[in-house]
């Protein structure tokens, strides 16, 4: 699923490669479960001739802010993302074999938008999970008026973590994948974080010391802030990372790079991958 790293990504192309240009031409699907309470022509009247004047992120949440309003905001689901015709794609893991492809338009096109010069943005989604939404003011209008602080821009001092921790009953993991909470943590950067953090995704929020909590940030911010700057390309990430090898849960062989075993339990309702040895 794209995490805060992967729409980062998608938000920093989108600035570099749209941000002053006006949309000539819109390609809309007849998709009312992907446009949420939205037609096709709504959209095509919201976004035609309009220009982009700046590309903005709240955790998992990107919109395009235009010179007129509503906004088009975009949340990428599962397996949905923002590519830019001639720009290099970010390809997940949930993709599988049901990635946006090579080829232009990509597969599963949702959102096709033309520029006057002549560049292309394409919103894609293979499950049909995320969602494009009209707002006339995003972070003020549900759903990312409901979003905790964002893990790359606002991530609160420990000092102020421990006492909203030390509030919540539930198991810390289930904590962090929730999005009023911290807004674009998913479930490979909580396992990471707690990994890395030697915290069990068990123990009770309100059980962690100062010490924990420390760390618990500490490492969150180095997660967040590395993959970002990788481009949240995962074959760049270091090597000592549990991201690569947590994706074998069928594999009662697997470790770690340090040789540590992986093992998988059902925490917040996701499949937990953790090092009891590490993790207390």
């Amino acid at each position: 699923m794209p995490e805060l790293p992967e729409v980062e990504t998608a938000r920093r192309t989108l600035a570099r490669a749209a941000v002053g240009r006006r949309i000539v031409a819109v390609r809309c699907a007849p998709d009312p479960i992907v446009f949420e309470g939205v037609s096709p022509a709504r959209v095509r009247r919201a976004l035609l001739g309009r220009r982009l004047v700046a590309a903005r992120r709240h955790g998992k949440h990107l919109w395009l802010a235009l010179d007129r309003r509503p906004w088009p905001c975009f949340h990428f689901g599962m397996t949905g993302g923002i590519h830019v015709r001639g720009r290099p794609r970010v390809r997940l893991v949930a993709h599988g074999r049901r990635g946006p492809g090579a080829g232009w338009p990509p597969r599963f096109l949702k959102l096709l938008l033309t520029l006057d010069d002549g560049s292309e943005l394409a919103f894609c989604d293979a499950r049909r999970l995320g969602r494009v939404r009209l707002r006339h003011d995003p972070p003020a209008e549900p759903p990312i008026s409901l979003l905790g602080f964002d893990s790359l821009r606002a991530l609160p001092p420990a000092r102020r973590l421990v006492p909203m921790l030390r509030a919540r009953g539930a198991p810390v993991k289930a904590v962090l994948l929730d999005q009023s909470f911290s807004a674009g943590v998913g479930n490979w950067i909580a396992d990471e974080v707690l990994y890395q953090a030697r915290i069990d995704p068990r123990r009770r929020a309100r059980t962690l010391t100062a010490a924990e909590v420390g760390r618990l940030r500490a490492r969150l911010s180095a997660v967040v802030t590395t993959a970002v700057r990788l481009g949240a390309d995962g074959d760049r990430f270091p090597a000592t990372w549990l991201f690569h090898r947590r994706w074998s849960r069928r594999d009662a062989r697997a470790v770690t790079a340090r040789g540590e075993r992986i093992r998988y339990l059902t925490v917040g309702g996701r499949t937990t991958a953790w090092v009891a040895e590490r993790q207390r």
